[in-house]
């Protein structure tokens, strides 16, 4: 006998059983029915036999409320490709779909279908201190290194080195990788963002590794552009670089397989085209990098 068979048996001795004993309450009770089901059951058995006892699959009170199922998917896509946050799935939808959804919705779409937080951020700063922001492109750019760890083919561990400069006013970036941490490679990293960034860069904030020394702060100055390091120990003061290699890790390098230095640098660079043209900030209220850029210029 099946679940739906037992289920309309059931109803049926309790049916039964308030027609004989002609009193509902303590039919009720003693079944453990609520009497205004029990009227339900009788209305229903009354007009259609037992096909009125079978239970209806619930449906929502309001259809009408229930997200569209093309948009949960593009919710899911978004947070298990890019690893967004709700508010930004909010921005992406809405610039790129047409699509219009609260946050809390997009929340309750990921709880529902079983996606859990994105992973906490370790907090970089020891104390606090007050973030300036340049209103010029160019006047001041964060650079950086971030060590990066891959599992080979055969189990080896591969070391690479991403080096990042990010523009204060409009948080444009330029990445690329290495295969050394040394100033040779930071060198030709300052000459890259020259040649790639679109405005005039006047003064480049490291801190101080050994790959920005001498060598390095010379070449920077001999290019007419002021180098400055911050004090040790506070990494807050290059806090834009910080945070988009959080960014990098949360949204880019958790989610790659490494396959070789040529497949990373290609979906690198797919990742920084995303990251400046088409990836809302919220610096920017859902703005990316380059409309912020264009409205500066």
């Amino acid at each position: 006998m099946t679940k739906e068979e037992r289920d309309i048996q059931r109803k049926l001795k309790v049916l039964r059983h308030a027609e004989k004993s002609g009193h509902v309450a303590r039919t009720c009770r003693y079944f453990g029915v609520g009497r205004s089901s029990f009227y339900r059951w009788k209305a229903a058995y009354a007009q259609r036999g037992e096909a009125g006892l079978i239970n209806a699959k619930p449906i929502p009170k309001n259809p009408a409320n229930q997200t569209p199922p093309e948009v949960v998917d593009k919710v899911l896509y978004l947070r298990s490709k890019y690893h967004l946050g709700s508010i930004r799935i909010v921005w992406y939808l809405a610039r790129y779909h047409g699509i219009a959804i609260s946050d809390a919705g997009v929340t309750r779409i990921l709880r529902r279908n079983g996606v859990g937080r994105l992973p906490r951020g370790t907090r970089m700063r020891k104390v606090h201190t007050k973030r300036y922001n340049k209103q010029v492109p160019g006047h001041h750019i964060q650079m950086d290194v971030k060590f990066l760890t891959f599992t080979g083919k055969r189990g080896e561990k591969i070391r690479r080195f991403q080096y990042t400069a990010i523009d204060d006013a409009t948080r444009v970036r330029a990445l690329k990788v290495y295969d050394k941490h040394t100033q040779a490679n930071a060198i030709d990293f300052v000459d890259h963002i020259i040649e790639k960034f679109p405005f005039r860069i006047k003064e480049i904030r490291t801190d101080n590794g050994h790959e920005f020394q001498a060598k390095f702060h010379w070449h920077v100055e001999d290019q007419g552009i002021r180098h400055a390091y911050i004090r040790r120990g506070t990494p807050q003061l290059n806090g834009k670089v910080e945070r988009s290699h959080r960014s990098d890790q949360q949204e880019f390098y958790q989610l790659l397989s490494y396959k070789g230095d040529v497949d990373l640098e290609a979906k690198l660079s797919e990742w920084e085209n995303f990251y400046n043209f088409n990836r809302p900030h919220g610096a920017f209220n859902g703005k990316t990098p380059y409309e912020a850029l264009r409205e500066r210029l």
